[in-house]
């Protein structure tokens, strides 16, 4: 039960009326893999240390928010003590790590304790922990996953630009889901509906097209750059759970990703700096109830089409019980039947050998996000909607990459970030506020230390946008139910979600 819930629960105790949780599908079977009685559901090409290392990893963090609530809990049974500032300062710091703003601890006598404004405090003070102990936290499972740079390097890319869905079923796309390692050049953009911005994109290959043929690239001159869009759907629910920016309608959430990667992003560069220079692209589904994907399949001009494509649920089934060579080579025959879909899917020849790499890759490393669903929750998701602790306003906090752990809106400015942020608000409206609890929203934006004055430039940054945010939501801020703090991060150094408050730093 993650905070949110638990709160609830300890509202409910005082007040009977209270909505449903979030939407809970009761497993049977799994849907994945359908497993007979006394059958064991082990694929031979799933990576079983990997998933304990992760699972792990999930754990530990969840359990940073989990036990929000039931520190919360025994400090309000103490708002009467006599010593129930240093009680209260004491629980939190044994139990979470931190602690309390201490005027809304010294206001609890007049009107009795503020729970929402804790709560929201501690959901942000719980993520800081996350940061601080991501580097030792993650170093297991960094260390094993197969996607990294140098395989990126054999399939021919020297960067690959991942924008999934903000939603956040997609936050931990990248590590859990593709089994990609992030780094430098693994770069994680997230926008609601995965639409990412055309101007934004389109720089940021020109600056790394600058750098490949300056030579600043070891074998730059054979490597290419990589533009993935992750959408999303909901198998079980698809009219209900899929992609809240599309009105849950799958066939518009891959239709309006792929016109932003072919018909905007490619054209774009293609009309800019000559045909042939656009980037590769490709095109991957995942079903956030299971975390199987859908890979679309580039021709041999690199054009995607909708229905071209096969499904990692399916390759999955199909090779369960296979030795691995047999299964790989199953994986292989499943992808070249999909290259040859006849009717509408049918491309202009095979994609390149590449990109077969590096399909190939991901089909087999999904494999273990398959298993890892179904051994480690039911094979289905237990909460397949939203179930997000916060809002994540303006850039990535890059080493937190978890499911449902925050929904991520990316902005520079309110103005230009305002439908991210409304999808945003509008999921924190069903989860949040029409129980009574505030949106909290972190405020946050890097700065790169080699430039003068570039972090109090950022920190300038987030109290505009956190005061843009208020103005947006003038209601929700009146009665109380917004909640923003702002933080920054060194882009190429070491610190890393520092929150500011006011003119000072907040070193909690």
């Amino acid at each position: 039960m993650n905070t949110r819930k638990r709160l609830q629960a300890l509202r409910r105790e005082a007040n009977p009326v209270a909505a449903a949780a979030p939407q809970v599908v009761a497993i049977l079977d799994h849907p994945a893999c359908m497993i007979g009685s006394g059958q064991s559901c082990e694929h031979a090409l799933v990576d079983r240390d990997l998933n304990r290392l992760l699972f792990d990893y999930e754990r530990t963090v969840r359990s940073r928010f989990t036990r929000i609530v039931d520190v919360l809990k025994r400090i309000s049974t103490h708002q009467h003590d006599e010593n129930f500032i240093e009680r209260a300062q004491q629980l939190a710091r044994e139990q979470l790590g931190f602690e309390l703003p201490p005027q809304v601890l010294e206001d609890a006598w007049v009107c009795g304790l503020d729970l929402s404004a804790l709560h929201s405090r501690c959901i942000f003070s719980a993520l800081k922990s996350s940061v601080e102990n991501a580097p030792a936290e993650q170093v297991g499972w960094r260390q094993r996953l197969p996607l990294d740079e140098n395989f990126l390097h054999s399939c021919g890319y020297h960067t690959v630009d991942i924008s999934p869905c903000s939603d956040g079923r997609l936050q931990g796309v990248s590590p859990y889901v593709l089994r990609i390692l992030p780094g430098p050049n693994v770069r994680v953009k997230a926008y609601a509906g995965a639409l990412f911005d055309i101007e934004v994109d389109v720089s940021d290959w020109a600056r790394r097209e600058v750098e490949r043929l300056a030579g600043a690239m070891v074998d730059g001159e054979r490597l290419n750059y990589l533009k993935i869009a992750v959408y999303h759907f909901s198998s079980s629910s698809p009219g209900g759970q899929g992609c809240a920016a599309h009105g849950s309608n799958d066939r518009q959430a891959t239709e309006a990703a792929l016109q932003r990667l072919q018909n905007e992003l490619r054209t774009a560069i293609d009309q800019t700096f000559g045909l042939g220079a656009a980037p590769d692209v490709l095109l991957i589904g995942v079903d956030t109830d299971l975390d199987a994907l859908r890979i679309h399949l580039p021709d041999g001009f690199g054009e995607l089409n909708a229905h071209r494509y096969f499904e990692t649920a399916q390759v999955y089934r199909d090779t369960l019980g296979l030795a691995p060579e047999a299964a790989r080579a199953r994986i292989a025959g499943i992808v070249a039947d999909a290259e040859g879909m006849g009717g509408w899917g049918q491309g202009n020849g095979r994609m390149h050998e590449g990109m077969r790499r590096l399909v190939l890759a991901l089909a087999e490393a999904n494999l273990s996000q398959i298993e890892y669903v179904i051994k480690h929750h039911t094979g289905r998701y237990k909460i397949i909607g939203h179930d997000e602790e916060c809002i994540v306003a303006g850039d990535a906090v890059r080493s937190l990459q978890l499911r449902n752990l925050f929904y991520f809106a990316r902005l520079d400015t309110i103005e230009e970030g305002a439908p991210d942020m409304d999808v945003g608000i509008k999921i924190f409206g069903n989860l949040n506020v029409a129980h009574g609890l505030p949106v909290p929203v972190l405020v946050h934006f890097e700065y790169d230390a080699r430039i003068p004055e570039s972090r109090a430039r950022a920190i300038a940054r987030g109290r505009r946008v956190r005061d843009a945010i208020e103005a947006r939501y003038p209601d929700l801020a009146a009665r109380g139910l917004l909640n923003c703090a702002i933080a920054v991060s060194e882009r190429f150094g070491d610190e890393s979600c520092v929150f500011v408050v006011d003119d000072a730093v907040d070193d909690h």
